[in-house]
């Protein structure tokens, strides 16, 4: 038996049979074509290029309807990619300029545009690494032919025959081939590379299948065929697991199952402490589509609608017509429940890199969120438009991302004015009463929080930025993603300067980022003075029965402890300590064994 710690990127438990997935990269020599053959090479390049977006097409197609919009925007940047001349150019050029190979132009480019996205720091810019090899894949397979995937679909049938399913086992996963998988029996994922916020991430949790990335050396001495378990929550996989073991995560993962249909009968309950207090769990959604799983898992309304996915899911920058529509639709659905919008928080790993000729060195300390839209007048002014008209339709409020001086929120509103100002000469209805608030993420922002909430309606503290930037850890940086931890006490003294503020000045205050939806951290949250956390519809159920378990006291007692305590590990243990003594079926049936 073998134990490869990696980093949880999907939760819950998998058994199965080993599948070992080979990289599928390859070198192409260089090959030089006579003088009259180099219209014929650009020739093919050009059918080799079409006969590829035609192909992304359909898999980003198919994508949406079986796996969600999350996967398929994956693969609308492919397409964006292929179809940028930009790109494309240069591997004509080359024909033209060096009489090479079509296939060899190909893989040059690509090869250079992913050095110059490996130069670059920052797990994203490794995430569109992985999409440039996948790209190089997909034309080269136009170009010289089908390669036969390592992957034979009848060994991966006789692997999973008898056995509780596959649990794929790679160097690395590419967008494709984790896509490609989904219909397979399949049921977790393992890489050596991978972090946090990658490709194969994204797919397993659209599969709702358990996934550990970044486990090195995985795939040292192991074997089709052998037996396997993926433990999705603590990242850790498993080799050839005795006998003890593997009746351990049955166990494990049958009290999981009932756990959650336990789960499903509190939708309707009220989130009520045991003392009579009421805990508002509101969702986080990236699209619309989400809504109505959202509310059925017991949600009152949206705390956060990340809005930059309207810029990554497509080709371009969408109108204000799309805008509209995206917000209209969330409004509809949510039937006069409470619809929080934040203003695109693009920048950094997301859009303005990918635009950019020259991607920023540092981007998470540069020109990103509240910060890029200050700079971009107009893409800011049409998104605010658009959520003005949409409070016409029902209650909206809008947020704006990572201020970190006053003088940035005064300047947002500035703007927001001026549209309304606009809409108003233009006959045009909206609320003029919308509530205006921001996120709470930088330390200057936490710190100031009581200045702050002199023009703030309302605070919403997202942990995620708050602890990378309190701690100067990058939590998807595997060799310093164990230091990111928002029960570091200096994270915790952050919330709590925050909270008092807002609580002082009467101004509500939530928390929206993934310790909300942390049961060990939540607990903590609501000692703290939190009334309001919004997490992601998965998170909601446990959150529910969390809450309906505790009184305010035994949280707040919690959040004394914790803010005594000076080592972020023993805080971490001991909030877990105590949550699960509360609920511990909540922990995959560990506290069990």
């Amino acid at each position: 038996m073998r134990e490869v710690k990696g980093i949880a990127v999907s939760p819950g438990v998998a058994i199965g049979r080993v599948l070992v997935l080979d990289d599928q990269r390859r070198r192409v020599a260089r090959r030089v074509v006579a003088a009259e053959r180099v219209p014929e090479e650009k020739a093919r390049l050009d059918r080799a290029l079409k006969a590829s977006i035609s192909e992304l097409i359909d898999v980003r197609s198919k994508a949406h309807a079986e796996l969600g919009e999350e996967a398929a925007k994956i693969f609308g940047f492919h397409i964006g990619m292929l179809s940028d001349p930009s790109l494309t150019r240069p591997m004509a050029a080359m024909i033209e300029k060096e009489r090479v190979a079509a296939e060899f132009a190909v893989q040059a480019q690509l090869q250079a545009l992913a050095e110059r996205f490996m130069g670059l720091k920052g797990s994203a810019f490794t995430t569109k690494v992985d999409d440039i090899n996948d790209l190089s894949m997909r034309v080269l397979k136009h170009l010289i032919g089908e390669q036969e995937s390592r992957l034979a679909v009848g060994d991966a049938d006789g692997i999973a025959e008898g056995s509780d399913g596959l649990i794929v086992v790679a160097r690395d996963l590419t967008p494709s081939q984790a896509a490609g998988l989904h219909k397979r029996k399949v049921v977790g994922f393992a890489t050596e590379a991978g972090g946090k916020t990658g490709h194969t991430g994204i797919f397993a949790r659209a599969m709702a299948i358990p996934a550990v990335v970044g486990a090195g050396r995985l795939t040292d001495d192991v074997r089709n065929g052998d037996p396997a378990v993926i433990d999705g929550q603590a990242g850790v996989v498993i080799l050839n697991p005795d006998q003890e073991t593997l009746e351990r995560y049955r166990r494990i993962k049958e009290r999981d199952r009932l756990f959650r249909i336990k789960l499903e009968e509190l939708a309707e309950l009220p989130s009520v402490t045991q003392d009579g207090v009421p805990i508002d769990l509101q969702g986080n959604i990236e699209f619309p589509d989400e809504i109505p799983n959202l509310l059925a898992a017991g949600a009152s309304g949206v705390g956060l609608y990340r809005t930059e996915y309207l810029y990554l899911a497509g080709d371009g920058e969408p109108t204000e017509e799309q805008h509209f529509e995206a917000y209209k639709r969330c409004v509809e659905s949510l039937a006069g429940r409470p619809l929080t919008i934040r203003t695109m928080d693009l920048g950094a790993d997301k859009y303005t890199q990918e635009q950019s000729d020259t991607p920023e060195r540092n981007p998470m300390l540069g020109c990103r969120s509240i910060r890029y839209c200050l700079l971009n007048k107009p893409m800011f002014k049409r998104q605010l438009r658009a959520i003005l008209r949409a409070s016409a339709l029902g209650p909206v409020r809008v947020m704006f991302p990572l201020v970190s001086t006053p003088e940035e929120f005064r300047r947002a509103k500035f703007f927001l004015r001026d549209v309304m100002e606009d809409l108003a000469d233009e006959g045009v209805g909206f609320d003029r009463g919308l509530q205006v608030g921001m996120m709470v993420e930088v330390p200057s922002a936490a710190l100031c929080a009581a200045q702050f909430s002199q023009d703030a309606q309302f605070f919403s503290i997202g942990t995620n930025d708050l602890v990378q930037y309190t701690l100067a850890v990058d939590r998807t940086n595997e060799r310093v993603a164990h230091m990111y931890n928002p029960a570091n006490p200096a994270v915790v003294q952050l919330v709590k300067t925050t909270v008092a503020a807002a609580n002082s000045a009467g101004v509500p205050v939530s928390c929206c980022g993934e310790s909300a939806g942390e049961l060990e951290q939540a607990m903590l949250l609501i000692g703290l003075g939190l009334r309001t956390l919004s997490a992601s519809s998965p998170a909601l159920p446990a959150l529910k029965r969390l809450v309906r378990s505790v009184t305010i006291a035994q949280c707040e007692a919690v959040a004394e402890k914790a803010s005594s305590i000076d080592s972020d590990v023993a805080v971490s243990s001991y909030l877990r300590d105590v949550t699960r003594k509360i609920i511990p079926e909540a922990f995959d049936g560990r506290s069990a064994e």
